[in-house]
């Protein structure tokens, strides 16, 4: 069983795909050549037998320090050992037709022993490849996959397919290996120059940077946390997916393990807010773009989620040969939860098509025309119950931050046509968003505790709440939020950081079994909820606090787990890093909702 924790790996990648790295050096989780391809690297959920790469000192133990170059996703760890220091340099070129792991171990003092050792696993660690030497390279092939390794060092097989080698490294020497992949019917890939590699993606991440105007506080955890989007992004299509990984736990030992590495549409305006205000206007549009192809069609037909390539079907499938991270299973691949009813997508999606046109991307007369087909079906479908955005796999409720987003959809029809001009029935929506608003208030809202509440009825309360005052519903004046942020903290707080709901509030709403950790997301909204309803104080420590659980080279996973103190969940997760940078950005003085209070 792995001993390492989600909070010990680090992140590299090539935009297609991206592979952790260990404090050990062992590169434990590695899809090729996409996201949701296929892991040949899958220790990190079971243990070395299912696949990784081990590159360090021959005593082995954990990098003394490791950081990125600057605003890069070019990694350096470093071992001080008995013998001298030695540096291990990991990067993934972007840009390559054939994906590549570039590792550079340098001699910084002294005569350092140092071992690799690659054991490849195809499907998930279920698939032992063939391994053979051609042209002085190890070519390991299994069914559509094979992978090279190509380094001047000297290596030898094992019976079970391991390669590994023992070789020292002095001071200002420089060894390269470089792991490339390429389907297995086309000619062997050329492979990376290492040292031209690794630099050639530090000038790219350092030239992508220089795109950012973000010149308030915290400006170097806001452009690390912009690294890891950009990381996150799918360059074929501009698809952004919500981790890298699969089935990495929201609770040690517990079954709530699921598949992030596909595209929510829920994201897509937070995603749009911290890119357009921080001057990434080019990743935007792609991912707007990203958004009229994938949601094309019959809005009744609309995913929550969808694949790197827009398409609709992620069917979810058990892979019972893993045991898990730290033994917690089931591990899991695709997502079942695609096929849920989730009410605030349509409003989700509306708003991000609002915002892009706000902002200043280019006006598209087909996200317009997308625009008016969802509104026309929210108009008969807005009072159905669902699955919620947490996609509780309970009975279908009137979630209330449901029903607030079919009203941002209509208002933001409303004001299309009212202050743009465009084409569209903006009475009848109107009227519809008058209706909403009225119901939600009515029966959504508990006066005796002065808190709205998760559902019509509900006794528990919703972290997507404090939501509310962003979209507009409500400002942060209304006495019913600074209510409703109170309830939240009192009844979902968690050593001062935020779950997204209360499970036994209403018996078992979710309705699996267990309890998962603080969910990073809601707890940067509750520094934002503090801010807007005046304590900005306790919003900036509750900040400083959430950036203080940041791993040592800076990545979010997921949740929190308070009681152990490490990470929970699927990571880097792309809306810790989102609400890392709005959150700096509504600290540093940026509106938190350019629509409340009718503005």
């Amino acid at each position: 069983m792995p001993t390492a924790a989600i909070e010990d790996y680090a992140l590299i990648g090539d935009l297609r795909t991206a592979a952790l790295v260990g404090r050990d050096g062992s590169i434990d989780w590695l899809c090729l050549p996409d996201f949701d391809s296929a892991a040949c690297f899958a220790a990190l959920l079971h243990d070395e037998r299912a696949g990784r790469w081990r590159l360090g000192p021959r005593r082995g133990g954990p990098a003394t320090r490791r950081r990125y170059r600057g605003d890069s996703l070019v990694l350096e760890s470093e071992w001080d050992t008995p013998e001298g220091v030695v540096r291990v340099v990991d990067c993934m070129p972007p840009g390559r037709d054939a994906p590549a792991v570039v590792r550079i171990v340098e001699g910084v003092s002294g005569r350092v022993p140092m071992r690799t050792e690659l054991c490849l696993r195809f499907d998930y660690g279920h698939i032992r490849p063939w391994v053979t030497r051609e042209d002085g390279d190890l070519r390991a092939v299994a069914g559509p996959d094979a992978v090279w390794l190509h380094t001047p060092v000297g290596t030898h097989v094992r019976p079970d397919t391991t390669t590994w080698a023992d070789f020292t490294v002095e001071a200002g020497q420089r060894v390269p290996l470089v792991l490339t992949h390429q389907r297995s019917h086309l000619p062997a890939p050329e492979p990376a120059e290492g040292l031209k590699a690794v630099a050639d993606t530090e000038r790219f991440w350092t030239s992508w940077m220089t795109a950012c105007d973000y010149d308030g506080e915290w400006v170097a955890e806001v452009r690390r946390a912009l690294v890891v989007l950009k990381a996150l992004t799918y360059a074929p299509t501009g698809g952004i997916v919500a981790a890298a990984t699969t089935s990495l736990p929201e609770r040690l030992g517990g079954s709530r393990n699921w598949d992030y590495r596909y595209c929510w549409l829920r994201d897509a305006t937070f995603t749009l807010q911290a890119l357009l205000d921080t001057g990434f206007v080019a990743e935007a549009w792609a991912w707007r773009e990203w958004l009229l192809r994938a949601v094309a069609g019959d809005p009744a037909e609309l995913r929550i989620m969808y694949d790197l390539d827009g398409s609709r079907r992620v069917p979810e499938q058990t892979l019972d040969w893993l045991d898990g991270h730290h033994g917690s299973a089931p591990v899991l691949i695709g997502n079942a939860a695609a096929d849920q009813h989730q009410l605030d997508t349509w409003g989700e999606v509306l708003e991000s098509l609002h915002l892009a046109r706000e902002t200043g991307l280019a006006p598209s007369e087909s996200a317009w025309n997308l625009q008016r087909a969802l509104l026309e079906h929210l108009e008969g479908h807005w009072d159905q119950p669902d699955n919620s955005l947490w996609e509780v796999r309970g009975d279908r409720r009137h979630f209330v931050h449901s029903k607030v987003m079919a009203w941002t959809g209509f208002d933001r029809g409303v004001r299309a046509v009212r202050d743009l001009g465009l084409p569209g029935d903006a009475r009848r929506w109107a009227a519809l968003r008058d209706q909403v608003h009225a119901e939600v208030c009515e029966r959504g809202y508990d006066s005796e505790r002065n808190t709205f509440t998760q559902f019509y009825g509900s006794r528990g309360v919703d972290a997507a709440l404090l939501l509310l005052p962003r979209t507009g519903f409500l400002p942060w004046s209304d006495p019913r939020m600074r209510g409703t942020v109170d309830a939240v903290r009192r009844e979902l707080g968690e050593n001062g950081l935020v779950r997204r709901y209360a499970n036994e509030a209403d018996g078992n709403v979710d309705g699996l079994p267990g309890d998962e950790g603080a969910f990073l997301a809601c707890s940067f909204w509750l520094a934002d909820a503090l801010h807007g309803t005046g304590r900005t104080r306790e919003a900036r420590e509750l900040f400083e606090r959430l950036l203080s659980l940041r791993n040592d080279v800076g990545l979010l996973s997921e949740e929190f787990d308070v009681r152990a103190g490490r990470q929970l969940g699927n990571t880097p997760q792309a809306f810790s890093a989102v609400g890392l940078v709005n959150t700096a950005r509504y600290l540093s003085g940026s509106p938190i909702a350019t629509l409340a209070d009718g503005k």
